[in-house]
This record gives structure tokens, sequence and C-alpha cells, in this order.
């Protein structure tokens, strides 16, 4: 059961001051038997009271303002976590598809996790479904299979997509990065009317070779009759285990940005993020980027592209 030291600082900067900064954050590790919080310290700018509640998908949700002018705006979470899946744990790959539909039906947000989006290529994703042939499949082998194919003919590639692009966008380019791959897998699985949520955390391999290493990442969990939630990373192609470290669950993205917010004043702001992941053999893993930012009506805080970070910024 290992033991992870996540730094993560998200920095905002303003070229002249700004006031009245409103803010949520989904930086709290998820309240899960997957993991256990050793310890967790939260640092903000001016040392603002953080009203915590948790919201409709059991996050724990963070509200604060910072009201006198400022020119920086820094969000510090240092966090300790021991992740506690045992290392032989066994998905049930036996129960199928009727299991599933007599175990959710009176389960109304396990019925609205089952329920497809309505996109324009939804016969790219029919036609997707028809080549992992679940009609002789368990839910947990449909799950695999998706997981295989998303891995195996989807592109993993920096900087071609943003926080906006859609699941009709990524089927045509059949490229992205986390973000795209769990948002594609969400559609397939809930049109076969399997519960599925995204997911947004780290992912921590200590050099292992997977994708996304250190950075905030994004994945999918399935529900598996007599069995529960069931973590996937087409990304990697893997079962979740103890390499990742949960922060939010979702319907989609929008349900798990780490930090936005609103303020006053007419200035252009810039966002760097940095991560550090430490290992119990002493390496440690870094990175810091600078993320684009948009100014939009109210000065609302909204990031387009760039690399590995959250924070209305992209999954990877």
């Amino acid at each position: 059961m290992p033991i992870f030291r996540i730094h993560h600082i998200t920095k905002y900067e303003y070229d002249r001051p700004v006031k009245e900064s409103t803010n949520e954050i989904k930086i709290f590790p998820y309240q899960c038997n997957d993991q256990e919080v050793l310890q967790h310290q939260l640092d903000i700018t001016g040392e603002p009271e953080i009203f915590q509640y948790q919201d409709y998908w059991g996050n724990k949700i963070g509200l604060f303002n910072v009201l006198a002018p400022h020119k920086s705006l820094i969000i510090e979470s240092q966090l300790i976590i021991r992740t506690t899946l045992p290392e032989a744990f066994t998905i049930n790959f036996i129960s199928g598809f009727d299991e599933l539909k007599e175990e959710i039906k009176d389960n109304l947000q396990l019925l609205e996790l089952a329920r497809a989006d309505t996109i324009k290529s939804q016969n790219s994703i029919d036609e997707i479904i028809t080549i992992l042939d679940p009609s002789d499949k368990s839910v947990a082998e449909t799950v695999k299979s998706c997981s295989e194919f998303i891995f195996t003919y989807f592109k993993y590639i920096k900087g071609i997509t943003t926080i906006e692009t859609t699941v009709d966008e990524i089927l045509e380019h059949r490229s992205g990065v986390c973000q795209d791959f769990a948002h594609v897998m969400l559609q397939i699985l809930r049109t076969l009317n399997i519960p599925s949520r995204y997911v947004s955390g780290y992912i921590c391999p200590n050099k292992n070779g997977m994708r996304g290493e250190g950075a905030t990442h994004a994945w999918v969990e399935a529900y598996i009759p007599g069995y529960g939630w069931a973590g996937v990373d087409p990304t990697n192609n893997v079962w979740v285990t103890n390499t990742h470290v949960k922060l939010a669950v979702g319907n989609h993205f929008n349900d798990c940005t780490p930090a936005k917010g609103t303020f006053k004043g007419p200035a252009r702001q810039k966002l760097s993020v940095y991560v550090s992941v430490g290992y119990e053999d002493g390496h440690v893993f870094e990175e810091k980027t600078n993320v684009q930012m948009l100014t939009v009506a109210d000065n609302e805080k909204e990031l387009l592209i760039d690399e590995n970070f959250m924070g209305q910024q992209q999954q990877q």
C-alpha cells in the first residue's frame, strides 16, 4: 500500500490589482475506501475562510473569497496519501447485463449515469459497439474491451484538443489526451446503459512508462453488478489500482474542475501550475506549466489549452 506526497500549486497572476475574487475548489481527496488521507494542508493567499460542503456526486467542495485588492492568487495543496486497494483485488467478470439492469433499476443516480448524451456522431459510437460485440460478454469484459479499443485506435497527442473539444470532434480525428479518452469511453458505456462516471485525480506510476505521470489525470469508473464502482484508465489501458489518486467524480469534466472563479477588475491574467509527486523510494516527479488564459465576461477565470494541469485546464 504505497504512500505518495503530492504538492500542487495553482498560481494566478494579474498585471494590475483585482478584487472580490470568488472561487470554488475541488482539490480535496475523494473520500472512499480506496485511499487514506494521512495529511492535507491547504494554503491560500490571504488565508481566507473556506466554506466546505459535499456536492451531489460526493465531492468535497471548498468556497472562498479574497476581497482585498491583490495581484496574485496562490492555491497550494500539500497532500500525503496512502492508496489502499489490495494487490490482488478481483473484479466481478461474471455478472451480465440482466444483473446490471436489475441492480440499478431503483437507483436514480446510477440511472442518470447510464444515460448517454445526444451527439451528432452517435453512429460512430454504435459502430464501435458493434466491433466490441457485448452480446456474449459480461459487463466487466465489455468495459475492458472498450478500454482496449480506445487505447489501440485513438492516438495520445497533446495540444490538439482543449477543454471545449466535443466527443464528435474527438471521434473525427481519433486523437487527444486522457480527458478526451474518458469522454469517449463514457459515451460508449452509457450507450450500453452501463453507469459510468468521469474521475479526476493524479496518476503516480513511478517511472513505469504510463502516460500522465505526476500530472493531473482523468479516467472512468464503471458500475459492475455484484462489485460496484471499478476504475479503468483508457489512456493506459489498465484497471485503476494503487497508482491512481482520486480527487473528484461526476458526469463529465465540468463536475470535477479543481479550481474556478471570478474577480472584479480589468486585468490581464496568467496561470502557472506546479505539481510534484514524491515516492517512497525517494524519487520525485515534478512539472510546471504556464497555462494560456482566456478573459471572458465578468472576468470569469477560464483556461484554454495547455499541458498537464487542471483548474479549467485540460487533464492529460
